[in-house]
């Protein structure tokens, strides 16, 4: 499920990231082609994202805030960016998804949004109803920076339960989904993030509802995102918690393990070949 960013919001936000960038610098005595040589990105580059005119990576602001001692500032604005980037609703979950140890997923349609590739993202998010191609390009570079939390030194455990039916849909058309199943394949040779297939023959209903996620988080109530066709809840009440584990844990019992799931998704990726 993806909604529209609010274009506004990330504009500002662009701008807002820019102009600290563009003070951190001027304070260091720095000139643009100087940052550049440091930071290993162009010097038009820079400019462009000074003037709030490109989102920039997560790459590029933590470079800038180390080689500028910024403490901290750059890197925390490029996360507001981000925030601004997706729907107003999900920006709670962006926190929890953050701060979680372990996270939880069912996923009955599409590839949950952590594991999917540029191409695919952006063929889930521009299906949107009236979203524009500015739009979605933004919304699909902040669905490609939550990736970075697997990157970071304390990485989630991340634990995908899917439909066989997700391998099966043709998002996007033949080639992003041979690359889609690819990297669902590569990620997988990771001990942190584990996948498993519910097979089609089965049958089963339990989960057709929808898709959901548990957050676990150190130290604080479990909490749960829970997606429908319009946007999504999230809740850590614990009636609503205690009902997605019920759920989840009966849809992956009815999974193949997960040496057999991934024999699955590799007889899926050849299918697409």
């Amino acid at each position: 499920m993806s909604a529209s960013p609010e274009p506004g919001r990330v504009a500002r936000s662009l701008v807002v990231f820019g102009a600290e960038v563009r003070k951190h610098r001027k304070r260091a005595g720095l000139s643009q082609d100087r940052l550049a040589d440091i930071i290993q990105f162009s010097q038009s580059l820079i400019g462009f994202i000074e003037r709030g005119e490109r989102t920039p990576s997560r790459n590029f602001a933590q470079r800038c805030d180390d080689a500028l001692k910024a403490g901290g500032e750059i890197i925390n604005l490029w996360t507001h960016i981000t925030r601004a980037a997706s729907p107003q609703w999900f920006r709670g979950w962006l926190d929890i998804e953050q701060q979680a140890h372990t996270l939880h997923t069912w996923q009955p349609l599409v590839v949950p949004g952590l594991l999917q590739t540029e191409e695919y993202a952006h063929a889930v998010i521009s299906g949107e109803p009236g979203i524009t191609v500015e739009q979605t390009e933004k919304a699909v570079k902040a669905r490609m920076e939550r990736r970075e939390i697997f990157s970071r030194s304390a990485r989630p455990m991340l634990r995908v339960v899917l439909d066989e039916t997700v391998l099966l849909r043709p998002i996007g058309g033949k080639e992003v989904m041979r690359r889609q199943l690819e990297h669902l394949l590569e990620v997988t040779d990771s001990p942190r993030i584990g996948i498993q297939v519910v097979p089609l023959a089965l049958g089963a209903t339990t989960g057709v509802s929808g898709g959901f996620v548990i957050a676990q988080l150190q130290g604080n109530t479990d909490t749960v995102y829970i997606e429908s066709a319009t946007h999504g809840h999230i809740s850590d009440r614990t009636e609503d918690v205690e009902a997605i584990y019920a759920r989840y844990d009966t849809i992956r019992s009815e999974a193949h393990p997960q040496h057999v799931s991934i024999e699955l998704i590799r007889e899926a990726e050849k299918s697409w070949t």
